[in-house]
């Protein structure tokens, strides 16, 4: 391969852009990873809500496979990086206004707990008190599952730091401009520190998050990606809590969470449908109240806008369609700019607890159209380094 040949280029160092980066070095690829900033996780991947889960309201959706994959990925990451996810227990205090019932929770709890090998009880009445002043008026009932939280933008950078150390090559601060197909592969041309670059891949995949369609369009020509851009805010507050807890928003009934963070505490998240550029999202003020109510709501504290301390929002990439943001399937989908011989692949969607199952089927299905390499690892068993 000549010095600006590559089998993969990866746009996009956030961290579906990072999993196949070390997914791709690990399977042999020669891979170059493409980011605008001047490093990574500088997008949704540093603003979620921090948890690595299976994503219990799945169940009540029938997504199924969902979760048992997100859960065998959080069994991998509390192996191979256990500086950077940890176990938490989690509580769900069930009100008399809770549209749940504790027989259906406890149900939903039973399935979560028979896929990820992790207990789930039901907290006595004796204990409640304990809970970080949480609201006990008409309280029903309160249970305890496992899940786990980390700092996702860390945990971007570590991925980052094991694909170098497989082999990957990293270029920060580009700004991609073209792609030309041919027979051979596709010429990408991009811009680094005011110079225009060149290079050629056998395949690129478009992991940009909110700008995947505008970037789909620089290397395909065609757009019209069908997706809807759903915002996502958190809000951080004085205190602490003891544990997360997963909250239903007495509002709309959505799952909103109260997490512990950096010796404060996190509340998240809003979905608000989002247009305009990404590189300038923000919480809105109303987000910021609707998140406010919702811990005031359960908890004994009052808290008011002077009161947050620091407010932030992510950008979710969703399937466009009908209905409320909160009820369209999570799982990474592919566009492929030709069924059969992709040179474009853009991803559109996905968990942050999946990063790396979502790398590896990736990379498998474009094993046949690239060529016979020499396995190097298996990301299953790479544990990440530690990184700042």
């Amino acid at each position: 391969m000549t010095e600006n040949q590559y089998d993969y280029v990866v746009i996009g160092a956030g961290i579906h852009g990072a999993g196949v980066t070390q997914a791709a070095s690990a399977a042999g690829y020669r891979v170059l990873l493409l980011e605008q900033y001047a490093e990574a996780a500088q997008g949704t991947s540093s603003k979620s809500s921090k948890l690595i889960h299976g994503g219990l309201r799945y169940l009540e959706s029938a997504e199924i496979s969902l979760v048992k994959e997100c859960l065998r990925e959080r069994t991998l990451l509390l192996s191979n990086a256990p500086h950077l996810v940890k176990l938490k227990r989690f509580y769900i205090p069930v009100y008399k206004s809770t549209s749940r019932r504790p027989w259906k929770i406890a149900i939903g709890l039973w399935l979560y707990s028979l896929f990820s090998g992790r207990d789930y009880h039901r907290v006595q009445k004796k204990h409640w008190p304990l809970l970080d002043d949480l609201r006990t008026d008409d309280l029903e009932a309160v249970f305890s599952y496992c899940d786990a939280q980390t700092d996702d933008a860390r945990l971007t950078r570590a991925v980052l730091a094991s694909a170098l150390s497989l082999g990957a090559e990293i270029r920060y601060n580009t700004s991609v401009q073209r792609g030309v197909r041919d027979a051979e592969g596709i010429a990408v041309q991009y811009q680094s520190d005011g110079h225009a670059h060149s290079l050629r891949a056998a395949v690129v995949i478009n992991a940009t998050g909110p700008w995947v369609s505008e970037v789909h369009y620089r290397l395909t020509a065609v757009g019209g990606l069908p997706i809807a851009l759903v915002q996502g805010a958190h809000i951080v507050l004085p205190g602490k809590v003891s544990h997360p807890y997963y909250l239903e928003s007495p509002g709309d009934r959505r799952a909103v969470f109260v997490l512990p963070w950096k010796d404060q505490v996190m509340v998240g998240t809003t979905e608000t449908d989002f247009e305009g550029d990404p590189a300038g999202v923000t919480a809105t003020d109303a987000e910021v109240c609707y998140l406010l109510e919702i811990y005031n709501h359960y908890f004994q504290q009052n808290m008011t806008i002077s009161d947050v301390q620091a407010s932030f929002a992510g950008l979710r990439v969703l399937p466009a369609g009908e209905g409320a943001a909160f009820t369209r399937s999570r799982d990474a989908v592919f566009v492929r700019d030709d069924a059969t011989q992709p040179r474009v692949v853009s991803i559109l969607g996905g968990k942050l607890t999946a990063y790396r199952a979502t790398a590896e089927k990736l990379v498998q299905s474009l094993k046949p159209h690239l060529p016979e390499r020499e396995v190097i690892a298996d990301s299953r068993r790479l544990m990440l380094p530690m990184v700042d």
